[in-house]
């Protein structure tokens, strides 16, 4: 097997911009009944009805008036377990990410939930759901999947149980959401590899790196063909030397502890990065590597919890990726809220430019 690259140096990371609350650039408060919320994992969407490129930004637990001033609740102030945003801002460094809308709901206004969570799956069920988070997201040939987890109870220190993860598809440019029964990984034991999920692209697969529940295992490796996203049979693991059809095959990739994370290629460095938490370090850390099955450098540090305390998250912008900077998005648990970072990088020795 091939050595590990080594490490990434990052030269910089800055704080450029609050995104959601109501003392951020966005005024979510006022504008979409967001008070606070958390994750903004992000994804080119492609063009909207006036033909212009957009991302979509897709947080979690979504709170409005009456919330609690800090972490996620209560569930009585405008509970949404999760909203989308479409956004077309292109001079990031002058404006940050404007969001310019919201699938909102048509009675109340406001930003929607637009993924449905199991509303009769009752507390005393074997398997309730607490909440449905989504971890990723991508758009092919203009149909929309999101990677969401059902959340069963969470502990402390990173840990949750979900009872399954799935895809969400939308076909109509986010307005509505399905849940097909075909994509969904099953996590009765606690032990499936694909409960929290990172989508990436390359000209011709679909790439789909994920995790066991909660924020301290390695991450594992997917791909499947573009037209199939949706139809969990169809999914393909990296064992370390090839792909197979049996996710028991699958090895790890990145070693954990990986939380929430993102994976985009950088155009400009040339290679792939992958940034997630890590909860042991308490910290926001990144990998690169020439290929996607890796080998993938030792994650490096681009925050901590000494100067953000409670930070999480980590999900890269993918379309400032030409020079040596990388534009990326924290949550911090108290104020509950996200925000845009900014980090310059460098690559030690050469670096194939080829994905």
């Amino acid at each position: 097997m091939n050595p590990r690259p080594a490490p990434l140096t990052v030269t910089e990371t800055v704080l450029h911009s609050k995104l959601t609350g109501a003392d951020s650039i966005n005024d979510t408060a006022r504008r979409f009944g967001v008070t606070a919320t958390d994750l903004g994992t992000i994804w080119e969407a492609g063009p909207g009805a006036d033909g212009v490129e957009r991302v979509f930004l897709m947080f979690g637990d979504t709170y409005g008036d009456g919330w609690g001033g800090r972490g996620a609740g209560p569930a009585t102030a405008d509970w949404r377990t999760n909203v989308l945003f479409a956004s077309t801002t292109t001079d990031i460094e002058a404006e940050g990410i404007r969001l310019d809308s919201a699938v909102s709901r048509v009675r109340r206004g406001g930003a929607a939930q637009v993924i449905r969570r199991n509303r009769l799956n009752l507390p005393r069920a074997k398997f309730p759901e607490h909440t449905l988070i989504p971890n990723t997201g991508i758009t092919v040939d203009g149909v929309h999947y999101v990677q969401w987890m059902s959340v069963t109870f969470w502990r402390g220190g990173g840990r949750w149980r979900t009872f399954q993860a799935g895809i969400a598809v939308s076909r109509d440019d986010a307005r509505t959401w399905s849940k097909p029964i075909r994509g969904r990984w099953l996590n009765l034991l606690g032990t499936d590899r694909f409960q929290v999920g990172c989508f990436a692209r390359d000209d011709d697969w679909v790439y789909l790196l994920g995790t066991t529940n909660g924020r301290h295992g390695p991450a594992y490796l997917a791909r499947v063909a573009p037209d199939r996203v949706d139809r969990v049979a169809a999914y393909e693991y990296w064992d370390s030397e090839r792909w197979q059809s049996r996710q028991s095959r699958a090895a790890a990739v990145v070693p954990g502890p990986v939380g929430e994370m993102s994976v985009i290629f950088h155009e400009g460095l040339g290679v792939w990065l992958a940034m997630h938490l890590d909860e042991d370090r308490a910290a926001i850390v990144i990998h690169h590597a020439e290929r996607i099955t890796g080998p993938w450098s030792e994650g490096v540090p681009v925050a901590t919890g000494v100067n953000y305390p409670a930070l999480y998250g980590g999900f890269m912008h993918p379309w400032f990726c030409a020079d040596d900077r990388v534009y990326w998005l924290m949550s911090q648990w108290d104020p509950y809220n996200v925000f845009l970072m900014r980090s310059t990088l460098a690559v030690p020795g050469d670096a194939s430019k080829e994905p």
